[in-house]
């Protein structure tokens, strides 16, 4: 168990997306972040001009530190841009900042992968935090029963990152299209900011991936997979 070579054959495709994925987001938002958008708006600007078109009124645009923080948190009611975006007239910039506006604007419309995936978030928390340990000493003390806790616990971490997937998915496309359509870049700097928004969805997908291949591999040790060696 302490060095099974399985292991890591079951968690190499997960690590090397990760690894690619937090290369493209990197190289693309580098790039981007030096092209500045055409009409000169800021991620704050451009980020109050969707949820003024959406007509929400009730959500705060506020700067929050750390590289690439950018969030929304429908509990608060607060969009928060990393400084980098916040200030930024760049294409990167606007990009990312109409990503998390459309996070907003799902939220003011209800869409239900949005209320489920913060319906998760506790259960996922503790999954993050407990589930990976007590499957891994439920393994190692033999007891199936702990076994199972742990991963049920960490199967709503699994979940938790698959029910992500569409919502940054929406929120993306949402951002893509409004912002060429409400007019913060031009058609002919989309590819910039298509760029950086699909690096940045890269990431969810690898995550997702990262933590259902860890399940597999702790439900194939446990031998609920292809039996037990």
């Amino acid at each position: 168990m302490f060095f099974d070579p399985m292991y890591f054959v079951y968690l190499a495709p997960g690590l090397l997306l990760s690894l690619w994925a937090s290369f493209r987001v990197k190289r693309a938002f580098k790039k981007y972040s030096r092209v500045r958008s055409a009409t000169g708006m800021t991620g704050a600007q451009a980020a109050q001009r969707l949820l003024a078109y959406a007509g929400i009124s009730d959500v705060e645009v506020v700067a929050t530190r750390g590289r690439l923080s950018d969030h929304y948190n429908p509990v608060t009611k607060k969009l928060a841009l990393s400084q980098e975006v916040y200030g930024s007239n760049s294409v990167a910039a606007i990009g990312i900042a109409c990503h998390e506006a459309g996070h907003a604007i799902q939220h003011a419309k209800n869409y239900a992968p949005l209320w489920l995936r913060s319906t998760l978030v506790p259960m996922a928390g503790i999954g993050s935090n407990l589930g990976y340990f007590v499957m891994f000493f439920g393994l190692i003390l033999g007891n199936m029963g702990m076994f199972m806790v742990g991963a049920v616990m960490f199967s709503a971490v699994v979940l938790f990152q698959l029910v992500t997937l569409p919502v940054e998915f929406d929120a993306t496309a949402r951002a893509k299209r409004l912002a060429v359509g409400q007019g913060l870049i031009l058609q002919t700097e989309r590819v910039g900011m298509d760029r950086v928004l699909n690096a940045a969805a890269l990431t969810y997908v690898a995550a997702a991936v990262s933590s259902l291949l860890t399940l597999l591999y702790f439900l194939m040790r446990a031998g609920l997979l292809g039996g037990r060696d």
